[in-house]
């Protein structure tokens, strides 16, 4: 199987991905799943600029990411899955039986969110759809970096 990573983390493209995860997995390929910047060209341009040569990056709106998942299983490269909020990982997860592992990479404070760890900041009501998510079997855990340990979503909740 070559989907190497489902992330969510609000930055989406950012250094620890591109440097950290993508060297550490060998990807060549970043999905990122994002409704409102699958339909914003100017924003998804800036998203590229981070992306070094060799590195394919595409966007897609959470309805046609199952399709780009099943492909990506099937391909030769790897490939990291990135959203940007719990809600659409959900959403992702519900529409597919692909996604096994939910990585919780990083999500930042923000109103009524409480702090779980240093790069994880989590409502209620997001605390209790990873809860929900894992009672499906899928496997939520939260690691920032490649070298990092995965803590457990119970550790966080």
């Amino acid at each position: 199987m070559t989907l190497s990573l489902v992330r969510v983390d609000d930055r989406l493209v950012h250094g620890q991905v591109v440097v950290g995860w993508v060297q550490a997995l060998g990807a060549k390929r970043i999905l990122v799943v994002d409704d409102d910047l699958a339909d914003n060209v100017w924003e998804r341009e800036l998203y590229a600029l981070g992306v070094p040569p060799g590195l394919a990056v595409d966007f897609t709106p959470v309805s046609t990411a199952p399709a780009l998942i099943a492909d990506a299983i099937r391909a030769a490269e790897r490939t990291i899955v990135l959203v940007a909020n719990v809600e659409s990982a959900v959403r992702l997860c519900a529409a597919t039986h692909d996604v096994k592992r939910l990585n919780i990479g990083g999500l930042h404070n923000g109103d009524g969110r409480t702090k779980r760890l240093p790069y994880v900041y989590m409502t209620a009501d997001e605390a209790a759809q990873l809860r929900a998510l894992r009672e499906t079997g899928i496997e939520v855990a939260a690691q920032d970096v490649p070298t990092a340990r995965p803590v457990p979503l119970e550790e966080l909740l």
